[in-house]
C-alpha cells in the first residue's frame, strides 16, 4: 500500500513538473493579443470580400498593411510555437480555420443583413494609418476572435537607470531634460 501511495505521489509530482511549464507557456503576451486582434479583423474582412464580392477593397486593406498583417502572422506563428512546441504549425492552422469558420458562421447568422452590417468596415480600416489603430477597431468592433487563453503575467522591467526613475507623464520628461 505505501509504495502504491509513494508511485503515485512521485507521478503526480512529475506531472505537474512537466505540465506546470506548459500551463504557465500557454499565456497570451501583450504583442501576441495585439496580433490576434489584427489577425481576427484580417480575417473578418476575407470573409466579407467573399460573401460580399468586396475583393478590391480587401486587396486594398491587404496592400496597403502588408507589413503588418505579415508580422500579425509571424507573432502569432511563434506564440504556437511557444506553446505548442512541435505542434505548432498544426495548431496555427487550426486557429485560421477555426477564426474563419466562426466568423463565418456570425455572417450566416445575419442573413441577408451580414454584408449591410460589415462594409462599412473597410472604409473604416482603409482610412487607418498604422497597426495599433486597426487592433482598436478590431476591439471597438467586437470582431469575433476565438482565442481565450489569458494574458500573461506582465514581467517587471529592471529601471533604466538605478539612481534616476523613468518619467511618468509629459511635463516630468520636460522638466527633467532641461
Amino acid at each position: 500500500m505505501r509504495r502504491k501511495f509513494s508511485v503515485r505521489l512521485l507521478l503526480a509530482g512529475a506531472a505537474v513538473a512537466i505540465g506546470g511549464p506548459a500551463i504557465a507557456q500557454s499565456c497570451v503576451q501583450s504583442n501576441e493579443r495585439t496580433a490576434f486582434e489584427l489577425r481576427a479583423l484580417q480575417s473578418q474582412l476575407m470573409v466579407a470580400a467573399i460573401t460580399c464580392q468586396r475583393d478590391s477593397d480587401y486587396n486594398a486593406f491587404v496592400r496597403k498593411f502588408q507589413g503588418e498583417l505579415g508580422g500579425a502572422y509571424n507573432t502569432i506563428r511563434a506564440h504556437y510555437r511557444r506553446t505548442q512546441g512541435a505542434q505548432g504549425q498544426r495548431a496555427l492552422d487550426g486557429y485560421i480555420t477555426l477564426l474563419a469558420n466562426e466568423q463565418s458562421q456570425d455572417g450566416i447568422r445575419q442573413g441577408s443583413r451580414f454584408c449591410q452590417n460589415i462594409t462599412p468596415l473597410f472604409q473604416v480600416a482603409l482610412a487607418q494609418s498604422s497597426a495599433s489603430s486597426l487592433v482598436d477597431i478590431s476591439l471597438e468592433r467586437n470582431v469575433l476572435n476565438p482565442v481565450t487563453d489569458t494574458a500573461c503575467p506582465e514581467r517587471a522591467t529592471p529601471a533604466t537607470s538605478p539612481t534616476r526613475r523613468a518619467a511618468n507623464t509629459r511635463s516630468a520628461a520636460v522638466a527633467r531634460n532641461r
